[in-house]
Parts: structure tokens; C-alpha cells; sequence
């Protein structure tokens, strides 16, 4: 079951979001014919959500590979965010192995949150 709930997923989604953030980007700028504009910012704005959340999540990775507790925390607000952004895009894109990999991610950040250290309690020990 370890490996299962590994805090691992959260470095594979993290790898998923930005390539897949990269390609969208690299695959809209090839297709937008003419001049920028509306459309095209629109477009490019949905493949940068997708890299912002995978650097995020990189980030959350290091911190929950030091059992800093807010790792996981901030992990599951950028995976409910993706969830909300997979749920406003669904009727044009319907990304469901997008929304299982942040499904997944919830529930090992929680699994990590629940057994990780509070580090506030950590502090108050070493404060004398």
C-alpha cells in the first residue's frame, strides 16, 4: 500500500502537467495562423496554467521529501485547482487521465499531511 500512496505521484504529475503544458503551448503557436491576439493569449494562458502548476508541484515534491507538512498541503489546492480547470474545459476537453493524476495527488497529499510532522510542533520544541 506504500508504494501505492507513494508522495512519488505528486513528481509524476508534476512531470505530466508541465510537459504536457510545453506541448499544448508548442502545438498552439504552430497552429495560430495570423496575427496575436485574443484567442491565441487565451489558448497559451491554458497550456501555462498547466507548467505553473507542474513547477508548483516540484517544488511541493522537495518539500514533502523533507516531511515538510505544507508540501502536501499546498499539493492538494494546485490538484482541486486542476480539477476546477479540467471541469471548466470538459465540454471541449475531456482530460480524465488529467483529472485521475490530480485525484491521485489529493489523496497522497492527504495520506502525507496526516503522517508527516507538524513542523510548528517541531519548532516549539527547538525554540529554547
Amino acid at each position: 500500500m506504500n508504494i501505492l500512496l507513494s508522495i512519488h505521484w505528486v513528481l509524476g504529475v508534476a512531470i505530466w502537467y508541465l510537459v504536457s503544458g510545453i506541448l499544448h503551448d508548442i502545438f498552439v503557436i504552430k497552429a495560430h495562423t495570423g496575427p496575436y491576439n485574443r484567442d491565441l493569449l487565451r489558448l497559451l494562458m491554458d497550456g501555462h496554467v498547466l507548467i505553473l502548476s507542474g513547477i508548483i508541484l516540484f517544488v511541493c515534491y522537495a518539500m514533502l521529501l523533507s516531511k515538510i507538512q505544507y508540501g502536501a498541503l499546498i499539493s492538494s489546492i494546485v490538484a482541486v485547482a486542476m480539477l476546477i480547470y479540467c471541469g471548466m474545459i470538459f465540454p471541449f476537453l475531456k482530460s480524465y487521465f488529467t483529472m485521475f493524476l490530480s485525484l491521485m495527488v489529493i489523496i497522497v497529499s492527504i495520506r502525507a499531511y496526516l503522517t508527516f510532522p507538524d513542523i510548528y510542533n517541531i519548532m516549539q520544541i527547538n525554540k529554547n
